[in-house]
């Protein structure tokens, strides 16, 4: 099976990120038969960042961060999608003379952000247009994406029907969604869903003392040190427990009922854990940073073992309007 996943350039993966996205992501691409494409949506990006400098910096981070987790790209496909541009924004165009006015306008990402945000451009109400490129270009069959974006995949699939309808043939693969219903989300420091946009993430690539910082913001109730508090009801247990073992999870909950454990404590343990958990990664992701040619040299692999597969895709609806 293809499976393709984009990821914008907009920052480095928080711990919301990984644990929701990044690993089970690599989990897949390493079963039999499968092929995954990995790339980042650095034109995506423009749509909320502007500034050239920074979309590089995030693009290493991004990509730093998936070879750190063990993202094979010697059996998988790793590319930005700037370097393909030519042919994601010719495809976008085809696919915006066959996309209804309405269905974009009736989008929900669209409507939410239209009204949170000062920077209301053509790039986001045009967004899945562009996303539906992504996915056909490279006859992609699953793509793995949150309840949130189950709307823009149902979208990409009316669009590219549409073409295949109007030729009657299958031009383009339907591409399906693969949703985990069972993926919990990440709450932030905040308790909410942990967001780069509401700046409430886990940075686990910063340094101890910045990352300690961070654990530390961690909203907790006021329940007095020699109390007993409830585990269910606190963010820091429950980002606790997304990493740790069973005894581990046992001793914490309790240490929280049997009182005399304080939220410092468990926020150090949570920071403890985090160090040992991503260990390894770390280090990788430190190393690959410092070392900006080798994630251009495996970018630049990926992207050039990528480009035939967009080529056919072009030429094909190319063929069908004569061009």
């Amino acid at each position: 099976m293809r499976i393709l996943t984009g990821i914008q350039a907009s920052g480095k993966p928080h711990l919301g990120n990984i644990l929701g996205a990044i690993i089970p992501a690599i989990e897949l691409s390493k079963q039999v038969g499968n092929d995954s494409f990995l790339f980042i949506a650095d034109l995506h990006t423009l749509t909320s960042l502007k500034d050239g400098e920074s979309i590089r910096n995030n693009t290493l981070s991004v990509a730093a961060a998936w070879l750190a987790f063990g993202f094979d790209t010697e059996k998988n496909y790793f590319y930005r999608q700037s370097k393909l541009a030519p042919y994601h924004t010719e495809l976008m165009w085809y696919l915006n003379c066959f996309t209804p006015f309405p269905m974009l306008a009736n989008a929900h990402s669209f409507k939410d952000k239209a009204e949170k945000l000062s920077d209301v451009n053509a790039g986001l109400f045009t967004y899945p247009v562009l996303q539906a490129a992504d996915i056909v270009l490279y006859d992609a069959q699953i793509i793995p994406v949150g309840k949130d974006q189950r709307q823009h995949i149902e979208m990409t699939r009316d669009i590219a029907n549409s073409v295949n309808k109007k030729y009657n043939k299958d031009i383009f693969v339907l591409p399906e969604a693969k949703i985990n219903e069972e993926v919990m989300t990440i709450p932030g420091v905040d308790g909410a869903k942990m967001s780069k946009s509401l700046n409430n993430y886990i940075d686990i690539f910063l340094p101890e003392n910045e990352l300690l910082k961070q654990i530390k913001k961690i909203v907790t109730d006021t329940t007095a040190l020699e109390d007993p508090k409830d585990p269910d009801q606190d963010i820091t247990y429950k980002l606790y427990q997304l990493m740790a073992s069973k005894s581990e999870i046992a001793e914490m909950r309790a240490n929280y009922l049997a009182g005399g454990y304080g939220y410092g404590h468990a926020k150090q343990a949570l920071f403890n854990l985090i160090l040992q958990y991503f260990k390894e990664v770390r280090e990788k992701f430190d190393f690959y940073m410092s070392h900006p040619e080798l994630i251009e040299e495996k970018l630049q692999i990926g992207e050039k073992k990528v480009k035939p597969i967009a080529e056919a895709t072009i030429a094909r609806i190319r063929a069908e309007f004569k061009f």
